[in-house]
């Protein structure tokens, strides 16, 4: 008889133990699988940001504790809105858009969404005070920033093409040209639960809203809000001349890196953060993810491994008149010895598989949960727990199997 057939035989024959040390190697490897699979998937999602976004700064209450920067809004802190005028007439060198925000909870057809006040290009030159903005928005629309653009110490930085393409991208997302006080821009989530569409009305707060654009799905929390006038949300929201964040875009990173110590000094009263800081924190976290993911499976393969060694060691003990019986028809040390190693070796590669498949899973309906968007799941976790819950399975089963092939078969005859 094959070895093949013997280990499934006493596998279906005594199915408890194996199950349960198949059981501990799957747990460790579900566990890489599925936080590993999280953390990519959290990294994917900053590197698209980062590309989306560029070299950006925000202006925040000092209060605000920001995680995410889609939504550095929601903190509920509030600025006034005159520091935006104090950015304008600074005059600060590199500043090409600036954003101010404001968020108010409320509900459209007793859907919750997120109404966001933003302020359109068009209305930065309706004061007075603010013609000097006029000058910075007509040279990034000529294209004067695809030359050169001088800083404030002289020097000249080139921009590249893909970091006008950056900048582009903001400019759609992230600015609006114009704007009436009753338009809207859907988010694409809420346009599909409410049934929306272009030139469509809607109730919100008791106003009546015309819907001017669907925005297209970003993959963020931008897709469960509503957009509309600034002014308009400070009206309803009857806070004020208020906001929640002042998005600055900066032309680049060199002038950026001056650009922050200058608002800093400007606006002493309200904190400034980079893009960079917030992606820093994140992948700091997700680096903490993934350490902590192959802490919890080497400390849960090295329980499995045990698992294994305490199964293999009783089923030896058990076995030992069918191991003195083979040895007295033939059989030689290294058959038993590799009919041990290869029922490790089906218990090590079924949790491996079983781990996968659990992890996989796990991921997929855990995480969108924890980094809001599709996970991908980790291939070289996958390739690493298969591998790794096989060497541990020969591992700790080593001993074991010894200790079958130097049994003496007149010695497996005695009762035991």
């Amino acid at each position: 008889m094959k070895i093949r057939s013997l280990v499934w035989k006493e596998i279906r024959q005594r199915p408890a133990p194996s199950l349960a040390a198949l059981l501990a190697v799957a747990l460790g490897v579900s566990a890489l699988v599925c936080v590993q699979s999280i953390a990519d998937s959290s990294a994917q999602q900053v590197a698209r940001q980062m590309s989306e976004l560029g070299a950006n700064i925000l202006v925040l209450p000092k209060s605000a504790n920001l995680q995410d920067y889609y939504a550095a809004d929601l903190h509920g802190e509030t600025l006034p809105e005159e520091y935006v005028t104090s950015i304008i007439l600074a005059q600060a060198v590199g500043v090409e858009e600036m954003a101010p925000k404001l968020c108010l909870q409320t509900t459209i057809q007793e859907t919750p969404i997120t109404l966001t006040g933003i302020l359109p290009r068009s209305e930065f030159f309706k004061k007075s005070s603010w013609q000097s903005v006029d000058l910075m928005f007509q040279e990034m629309e000529a294209g004067a920033l695809g030359s050169q653009h001088e800083n404030c110490t002289g020097r000249t930085c080139q921009l590249t093409d893909e970091s006008m393409k950056d900048l582009k991208s903001y400019s759609k997302t992230r600015v609006v040209h114009d704007l009436a006080p009753y338009d809207a821009l859907i988010g694409a989530d809420v346009a599909q639960k409410l049934q929306l569409t272009e030139e469509s009305e809607f109730q919100l707060l008791g106003d009546t809203f015309r819907v001017a654009a669907v925005l297209p799905a970003s993959g963020t929390i931008d897709d469960q809000r509503v957009f509309a006038h600034l002014h308009t949300v400070q009206d309803l929201s009857e806070q004020g001349p208020v906001v929640n964040v002042i998005e600055v875009m900066g032309c680049c990173e060199d002038v950026t890196a001056g650009l922050v110590s200058e608002l800093e000094d400007l606006l002493p009263e309200a904190r400034v953060i980079t893009i960079s800081q917030l992606v820093e924190a994140q992948v700091g976290m997700n680096r903490l993810m993934s350490r902590l993911s192959y802490l919890l499976f080497a400390i849960l393969m090295l329980v499995g491994g045990a698992s294994i060694a305490s199964v293999m060691f009783a089923n030896v003990s058990e076995r030992r008149r069918e191991l003195g019986t083979l040895m007295a028809l033939g059989a030689t040390p290294r058959y038993l010895q590799r009919l041990v190693l290869m029922k490790a070796a089906m218990i090590g590669i079924g949790g491996g598989l079983t781990g996968m498949i659990a992890g996989g899973v796990l991921a997929i309906v855990v995480g969108p949960s924890i980094v809001d968007v599709p996970l991908s799941i980790s291939i070289p976790a996958i390739g690493w727990g298969l591998i790794i819950s096989f060497l541990i399975a020969m591992i700790f089963s080593y001993l074991p199997a010894r200790k079958a092939a130097h049994l003496d078969p007149s010695v497996c005859f005695q009762d035991v």
